[in-house]
């Protein structure tokens, strides 16, 4: 069963301007591990991707940026099938660590993954 990715909040301010040090050798981590697929590709500015999965996309971008202090949000419909999923396609993480966190009155179940890039997803289900 695969998880849906509702929503897409970055840590920063731009979730279309994620910095990795090269895009290219970056991708083949979101398509295989995460699912996503690529939307489009721009030179300028920078070197940049656009990823899409489900409802939401991300974007990966050449600019510099520090990749071990960014990262994204992901609402997921199911967070047990996310992780699931992920150490399916070949996410070398044994034990999720789902813990609950509450953001405002919401509370969701969440679990972590790190990038090869450095970027961290918190990917969380949320909770009634």
């Amino acid at each position: 069963m695969k998880a849906f990715y509702k929503t897409v909040a970055p840590y920063a301010e731009d979730k279309m301007n994620l910095p990795v040090s090269n895009v290219e050798e970056a991708i083949p981590f979101y398509e295989t591990i995460m699912g996503f697929k690529v939307v489009s590709r721009s030179e300028s500015p920078v070197k940049s991707a656009i990823l899409g999965r489900d409802d939401i996309q991300i974007g990966l971008a050449e600019n510099g940026g520090d990749s071990s202090q960014e990262g994204c949000f992901f609402e997921v419909d199911n967070a047990e099938a996310a992780f699931s999923e992920l150490r399916t396609n070949g996410l070398k993480k044994e034990d999720a660590g789902f813990r609950i966190d509450k953001h405002g009155a919401t509370s969701y179940k969440v679990f972590f993954v790190v990038a090869p890039d450095g970027l961290c997803y918190c990917l969380g289900e949320r909770q009634n």
